[in-house]
This record gives C-alpha cells, sequence and structure tokens, in this order.
C-alpha cells in the first residue's frame, strides 16, 4: 500500500488521536456530558485565540464563520474598509457586497502585505466606517499581513477590525486581545488539525454593540443566539458533535504542548522549507512576507504547474496544493502547520525534487533535501 503525505493549507492531516475520537460512539448534544466537553472547549479555545472574549462555535466551514462577521455587523449601505490580496480577500469583498456594503477597497498587489498607512489615512479621512476586514495568512499567495500594527491603528478609531485566521490559527502567532482585533473567524481543518466542519468566531464587547445594532436579517448566523445558548453552555442548533470530541482532545493537546512550542516548530519549518526552495533555485511567490502557516513557491519557466501538483499527488501520493484563480500553474504550496513534521516535509522536498527533474527543470540535485534535513538537525 502506498502511504500518502498531505502537505496542503487545508485540510492538513489528523493526528492518531483525533481519528480515535472520531470513532467514538455519538452521544446526544443536549445533555451533561456533552456540556462538560463544551464547557472545556470553550474554555480552551480562548487559550488558542488568545482572549477573554466569547468565541462561537459554527457547523460550517471557515466561510460560514466569515458570512456569520459580515452579517452580523454589516446593514446595507454600511461604510467597511475591505483589504483584498488575494483570494480570501477577495472573499471578504464579496460577502460584504451581498450584503450591500459601501466598501472602500483596498486592493493590494498579491503576493505582498497591505501597508497599514493605507487604512490609517482612510480611517483619518472617514469617520463613518463601520469595520476593516482584513486576513492574517492569505492561503492563495503565502503572505502574512501585520495584524499587529492593523489593531493599533483601529482600536481607537469607532470602526471595529475583524480578521480571518482561518489558515493562521493555532499556527502562528495571533494575540486577539493583545493586538485588539474585535472578530476573528477560523476554520478547524488547518491548524486546529480537525476535519472541516467547524467554523469559529471571537466577538469583543465592542463587536457585539454591532451585532444588537445590525439591521441584517439573520436565523442561522445570528450571533445573538449563539451568545445566549453560550451562557447555557449549549449551542443554538445541533451542532458537528463528533468534532467538537475531537477539537477537545486537539485543544487539551494544544494547551499541553503550549502555543508558544507549537509556533516556533511551525517557524522552523517554514524558514527550513524556504531555504531548501532556495537552494534549488526556486523563488519564494512571498518573499520577506511569507508566512509560517504554508510556503508558496513560483513554478520554474517551461514547468507545468498544475502536472507538477497532480503527479506528485497521483504518482507519489504527495498531496501540495497548486495556484488558485489567477495563479493557478504558476505557483505551488506547501504547508507546515499542524500535523505536518520533519519527515513530511523531507519527502515532499524529495519528491518535488524527483519530479522536476522528470519534467526538464535543471539543478544540483538533492540539494533541497540536504538544506532542509541540515537546519531541521
Amino acid at each position: 500500500m502506498k502511504k500518502n503525505y498531505l502537505l496542503t493549507p487545508g485540510p492538513t492531516p489528523l493526528p492518531p488521536y483525533v481519528c480515535k475520537a472520531l470513532a467514538k460512539k455519538i452521544i446526544h448534544h443536549r445533555t451533561p456530558q456533552f456540556q462538560v466537553v463544551l464547557k472545556e472547549v470553550e474554555e480552551n479555545l480562548k487559550y488558542v485565540f488568545q482572549t477573554k472574549n466569547d468565541v462561537y462555535i459554527l457547523a460550517s466551514s471557515g466561510t460560514g464563520a466569515m458570512e456569520a462577521a459580515v452579517a452580523n455587523i454589516i446593514s446595507a449601505n454600511d461604510r467597511a474598509i475591505v483589504i483584498d490580496g488575494g483570494k480570501f480577500g477577495e472573499r471578504w469583498t464579496e460577502l460584504n457586497k451581498v450584503y450591500g456594503a459601501n466598501i472602500e477597497l483596498v486592493k493590494v498587489e498579491w503576493g505582498k502585505s497591505v501597508d497599514p498607512k493605507i487604512i490609517k489615512d482612510i480611517l483619518d479621512k472617514d469617520k463613518n466606517i463601520k469595520a476593516v476586514f482584513a486576513t492574517h495568512c492569505e492561503t492563495s499567495t503565502g503572505v502574512s499581513n501585520d495584524i499587529e500594527a492593523l489593531g493599533k491603528i483601529v482600536k481607537d478609531t469607532n470602526a471595529i477590525l475583524v480578521v480571518d485566521a482561518i489558515s493562521s490559527l493555532g499556527a502562528i502567532d495571533i494575540k486577539t486581545d493583545g493586538w485588539s482585533i474585535d472578530m476573528v473567524v477560523s476554520g478547524s481543518q488547518k491548524g486546529l488539525m480537525l476535519p472541516p466542519g467547524l467554523g469559529f468566531i471571537s466577538v469583543s464587547p465592542k463587536a457585539y454593540k454591532l451585532v444588537e445594532l445590525c439591521k441584517t436579517p439573520r436565523y442561522y448566523f445570528d450571533l445573538r443566539l449563539s451568545k445566549k445558548a453560550l451562557a447555557a453552555t449549549d449551542t443554538p442548533f445541533t451542532p458537528a458533535i463528533g468534532i467538537i470530541i475531537a477539537l477537545d482532545e486537539v485543544l487539551k493537546d494544544m494547551r499541553q504542548e503550549t502555543l508558544e512550542v507549537i509556533f516556533a516548530r511551525n517557524k522552523k519549518l517554514a524558514q527550513s522549507t524556504r531555504q531548501a526552495m532556495i537552494s534549488l533555485g526556486l523563488e519564494l511567490y512571498a518573499g520577506k512576507d511569507s508566512s509560517d502557516s504554508l510556503t508558496a513557491v513560483r513554478v520554474p519557466e517551461g514547468i507545468d504547474g498544475e502536472k507538477l501538483v497532480k503527479t506528485m499527488r497521483d504518482e507519489y501520493g504527495v498531496g501540495i496544493a497548486g495556484g488558485q484563480s489567477q495563479l493557478k500553474g504558476k505557483v505551488f504550496r506547501i504547508a507546515h502547520m499542524g500535523f505536518i513534521r520533519e519527515k513530511d516535509l523531507i519527502v515532499c522536498i524529495e519528491t518535488l525534487e524527483e519530479v522536476l527533474s522528470k519534467m526538464g527543470y535543471k539543478f544540483e540535485k538533492g540539494k533541497g533535501v540536504k538544506t532542509i534535513e541540515k537546519l531541521l538537525g
């Protein structure tokens, strides 16, 4: 049997203890037994979010949590800044348009991070901005934005800061309270090492005031219902019971290991991966703005990027991600978060070298593997 390696930026591999937890017998969610699990999960989510604010759990993908954020604070014609520097910045734009926002769009070149000064200048001129929508790690480009700087700018205005941390939560540092982030949204299938199916959203007191004032009709994603249910250690609708039980195990494991250790490991994996790419003569797509959640790499000229990804997956059992939208066939993306470890990345780079060589790319064979092995020690 061929062993498969998964190094995509979501879903990421599941630890064995998660698979074991997912195999447990189902229990009913309106029971004291599930309340015990839910209470533990809520407390430990606050640890991972680095917040004292409420964190609501949704039976949805991360995009569901993004929509919940928009639906609960944006009424028709409200002014909002949207930072759009990739496929998931585009998603903030699309969601705000659906809910009738009057958007101040900040377009950022793909592969670059946003300049916080641009946001400050807009907020200084327009006191009616209700929210700033940003992406921490732009999964489509591998870029990490300076959310801490944005938080310092937004906190003393009437606006709130809403951040997509779907591919950064549990993978790289994001201090919800320390950076004055009012809403953080995330999902289960990346840094939290679970199957897709859970969305999360933290809400500050400043943001919740907007939730109460918002005129947009809501039902399933009404965060007022989530807040009421949370007070009773409950959920407003049927939760994804099995995944939440597995989440309980993940969060206890992460708390025992500590965020500091997790972030340091991912940084080492990221830096080692990037140096291995450079040693093969490959160019990092995000350069100095690269995230420690994943690395995006330009496909060498003359190489079919889509074929590269397909060959690695189908013939060698090593799954990496290709480019999205305008980057289709132009970049490939390697994750180094969650349950991805040193051996996974060494196998990935060894396979990448093999496939690139067969496709005609010229480089010193074995150099990438030697580089990452040396750096990982």
